[in-house]
């Protein structure tokens, strides 16, 4: 069985969502249950703070990864995968999405835009050296997303080109040059 791949990107991009859909025809962790299990977390619930040498090492010893094919979390592409699909979205609508479910505080949600528009999930899932494929979530059903993800997942296709370019867009920069309004 093959290493399975990360399901990864930047909070509100659509993960856990994405991974309940695909749950009945892939199994499927989140990296903070996963941790807890290894012995690799302090926390409980969504205070969950992933100690991610230790997780790596207890992955190496127990070969846990070995029982499933998607994990799922924005520190997934820093386990040992074969691959990483990047959830991408709009840093606008990433920024309404994470308002509207009220998630974090306005300085975390402005940090998950910055984060987004500056692709720092895709850059660390690049600098790991496996293969990376991005699916925009933007303006997306969550079905819709879930499809195209259990389709790269099966065929393990990676593109070659890089196509998400949110500092391209005006509103994204003009957000960042003069901050949340």
């Amino acid at each position: 069985m093959p290493s399975p791949l990360a399901l990864t990107g930047t909070p509100g991009t659509g993960k856990s969502s994405v991974a309940r859909q695909l749950a009945p025809r892939l199994r499927t962790i989140e990296v903070g249950r996963l941790a807890e299990r290894l012995g690799a977390a302090r926390g409980r619930g969504r205070s969950i703070v992933v100690d991610l040498d230790r997780l790596r090492r207890a992955l190496r010893r127990t070969g846990a990864l070995d029982e499933y094919d998607l994990v799922v979390g924005h520190l997934a592409h820093l386990l040992p995968v074969a691959g990483s699909i990047v959830l991408r979205c709009e840093p606008r609508e990433l920024l309404e999405r994470l308002r509207h479910a009220h998630r974090g505080s306005r300085a975390d949600r402005q940090a998950n835009f910055i984060a987004e528009a500056t692709d720092a999930i895709l850059v660390e899932a690049l600098a790991a050296r496996t293969r990376v494929a991005e699916v925009d979530t933007s303006g997306r059903s969550v079905a819709s997303v879930a499809r195209t993800v259990l389709a790269r997942w099966r065929s393990r296709r990676w593109p070659r080109d890089r196509r998400i370019d949110w500092l391209s867009r005006p509103g994204v920069t003009e957000h960042l040059l003069d901050g949340p309004s």
